[in-house]
């Protein structure tokens, strides 16, 4: 399986200086009934000008990862942690039963450009906690760089069979999948910025993503490409009833 999900299929939303495009990775296989796919609930793009503030708000039952590619946040939790995310420093938020938190984009990071991902961990009610890592390097030149994932080889810790990695692919080279952390998996590549071409018959550019299983694929970048791995255990035990996971597509057309 090698399915192409483009732009037209996520749903804008702006206020302000905040602006977000959201994918939910489950419309493109409407048969599943599901705005989600497998463990992973939702992902924003996010655009938000500096001195925007995200006041306090809940979140329940996700595994919540703030990725930066440009822009300073100021963070402040209900679990009374305080800290600066940019895109050196990433942020998991592992909501659990009950979590609250603040952002306040700095002035002096300039625009914020980056995802705000969803995933649906195992089951709900787990205990609410906050993850911060400092990354080496702001990137990882044609190598793919493990961020979060369910085992200790990951900096990061998401509470369910998923795994998250990214690269810099540079203008003219190729890469293929890295190996599957675990049986049953799918792949979600997705076009942070730039384009790839996937086996010469593709075209990937900002913001669109390519939904891969038991295939091979070869990426190249026509421009120098930021990418973001998604891979899930496709038969993995999850909830899907936290607040921001991606709803059964029976109900999500009525909001």
């Amino acid at each position: 399986m090698l399915t192409k999900i483009d732009n037209t299929i996520k749903y804008g939303k702006q206020h302000g200086g905040f602006g977000i495009q959201i994918l939910y990775p489950g419309l493109i296989r409407p048969e599943l009934n599901d705005t989600g796919f497998s463990t992973i609930g939702r992902i924003d793009h996010a655009r938000i000008t500096p001195g925007t503030l995200i006041p306090m708000h809940p979140h329940r039952d996700d595994e919540i990862i703030t990725y930066l590619r440009s822009g300073k946040v100021k963070h402040l939790d209900s679990e009374k942690q305080t800290d600066t995310i940019s895109n050196r420093r990433l942020m998991v938020m592992n909501a659990g039963s009950n979590f609250y938190h603040e952002e306040k984009v700095l002035e002096e990071g300039g625009v914020l450009k980056g995802l705000q991902i969803f995933i649906r961990p195992e089951t709900s009610g787990l205990k609410p906690q906050v993850q911060f890592y400092e990354l080496s390097q702001t990137y990882s030149s044609n190598f793919w760089r493990k961020i979060a994932g369910k085992d200790d080889n990951y900096p990061l810790q998401i509470r369910s069979n998923t795994w998250l990695m990214d690269l810099r692919l540079e203008k003219d080279e190729e890469i293929t999948l890295p190996e599957a952390p675990s049986e049953n998996c799918a792949f979600l590549f997705y076009v942070f910025s730039g384009n790839v071409s996937v086996n010469k018959t593709m075209s990937l550019i900002t913001g669109e993503s390519a939904l891969v299983k038991n295939e091979k694929p070869v990426f190249r970048a026509v421009e120098t490409t930021d990418i973001v791995l998604f891979i899930t255990q496709t038969d993995a035990v999850h909830f899907d009833g936290g607040m921001y996971r991606g709803i059964s597509t029976n109900n999500f057309f009525l909001k």
